[in-house]
């Protein structure tokens, strides 16, 4: 296992009723024709044709963009990407606040910082190249309580020498000039920051796919990887769920919340494991939606885990409050009552969740607090915009973060490469780990990616 230090970084179809050859809108019903990937190798679960050169597994904006920048790097290599849902980006990608972090919290010099800050700089640019909307509304964190300033300070000095554009910071008039109504002894202003709609950039990285020779397979949901003797050079061969089989020289992973799963049909360790945490969003009512202009949020605390609530513009003119972070009890599971015995047993056989549970219990009960009653969460709010009451807000969307945990109960931030043992473990790479803010850094996390590839295949 490789551990890279403080690095970032719908229902199912039938496999062979609905293959997608790079997406761009084309689809095959069973029995009408078959596509063709790269090269002319036909995709079919009744035949085994030339084993593919690198198989992708995931089509989040990770998997997606990985692919995509092999086949940049690489051309005239035979890539294909694997997916389980119908469509792409189903779940974290499509679950998440839609912001682009401008990379002022992580450590200075650190890769999770070199590449939040080049990969804002690298979506922005290609947003604009391929057309995709996108907002640079910024972003202020708001300290409201004088221990907070001297970690707002901090947090300042952190961001310069992460070469972070456009920092200041705001007094109180200054605050109000730039959000009417937030209210704050102390504000960062960080102008870099902006929304876009990441479901729209990972459906463009896969047209991009189709354009630069990859295919893309949806409805693969992969159960056994194992060795194929019966072809030269062994190659890979991953089994669906429904029967369906594909051939690959070497398989990339970006499962996400399956991540350790995945990783574990190839002999991996099932360490770090994936504990899912449930994020709630409120929705400010449209009527009320003057009050937040951009970004607004809290002074992180180092002591505990996650961020707090803060309140997010989207690209649809909604404002997103939130989120909360709670224990799912499935993987998947975006409503509070969706329920999966196999995940909640994995995550509270988990000896890091334990540790974690204890080291931060009056967190934890408060966050399951808010969850449960609005006003509580409401409270929350007001310390930011006095203004907003129980009545301006409503229960919105949920997310699932991916979070791995260490054995000893801390959360692992680092960006975790891992490969399994033996022939069969030298031909994958798994991504166990990509933290937020992976979506933000996709297109630099890529890049790491491909250099991983390159160092440990022969392509």
């Amino acid at each position: 296992m490789l551990l890279l230090k403080n690095a970032m970084l719908a229902p199912r179809g039938a496999w062979a009723a609905r293959l997608l050859w790079g997406l761009g809108g084309r689809s095959w019903d069973q029995g009408g024709p078959q596509p063709r990937g790269p090269g002319g190798c036909r995709c079919s679960s009744s035949s085994q044709p030339e084993p593919y050169d690198v198989v992708v597994v995931g089509a989040g904006i990770l998997g997606l963009a990985a692919a995509r920048a092999l086949l940049l790097r690489r051309p005239g290599l035979r890539v294909l990407v694997l997916e389980k849902e119908a469509g792409v980006a189903r779940h974290q990608t499509g679950h998440n606040s839609g912001v682009i972090h401008s990379g002022i919290y992580y450590t200075p010099g650190s890769l999770k910082a070199r590449l939040c800050v080049r990969g804002a700089g690298l979506l922005y640019a290609y947003c604009e190249q391929r057309g995709v909307p996108y907002r640079r509304c910024g972003k202020l964190v708001v300290a409201v309580e004088r221990a907070e300033l001297p970690r707002l300070r901090a947090l300042h000095q952190r961001g310069l020498q992460n070469h972070v554009p456009g920092l200041r910071l705001l007094q109180p008039p200054e605050i109000r000039a730039r959000e009417p109504h937030c209210r704050g002894l102390l504000a960062l202003e960080c102008p870099s920051t902006g929304i876009v709609d990441y479901t729209r950039v990972a459906a463009t990285f896969a047209q991009d796919l189709e354009e630069v020779g990859g295919a893309l397979t949806t409805g693969f949901e992969v159960v056994r990887m194992q060795l194929a003797h019966d072809a030269p050079g062994s190659p890979l061969e991953l089994h669906s769920a429904r029967g369906a089989r594909v051939r690959g020289r070497f398989v990339v992973t970006c499962a996400g919340l399956h991540s350790d799963r995945v990783a574990q049909l190839s002999g991996c360790s099932p360490e770090p494991g994936i504990v899912p945490f449930r994020g709630d969003y409120l929705l400010l009512r449209p009527e009320r939606a003057h009050l937040v202009k951009g970004n607004i949020y809290p002074v992180p605390d180092p002591r505990l885990p996650f961020l707090g609530v803060h309140f997010t513009p989207r690209m649809d003119g909604s404002i997103w409050l939130g989120p909360n972070a709670v224990l799912a009890l499935k993987r998947e599971g975006y409503g509070s009552l969706d329920f999966s015995a196999r995940d909640t047993w994995d995550s509270l056989r988990n000896s890091g969740l334990v540790k974690l549970a204890l080291g931060n219990l009056s967190f934890g009960l408060g966050e399951m607090y808010r969850a449960a009653f609005l006003p509580a969460t409401v409270r929350q709010l007001q310390k930011f915009i006095p203004e907003i009451t129980v009545q301006d807000v409503i229960r919105g969307p949920s997310g699932v973060r991916a979070q791995a945990l260490d054995s000893r109960g801390n959360l692992v931030e680092d960006f975790v490469f891992d490969g399994g043992s033996g022939d069969l473990g030298a031909r994958v790479l798994h991504v166990r780990n990509a933290p937020s803010p992976a979506a933000t850094a996709s297109l630099a996390i890529a890049e790491v990616i491909v250099d991983e590839v390159e160092q440990r295949f022969t392509l």
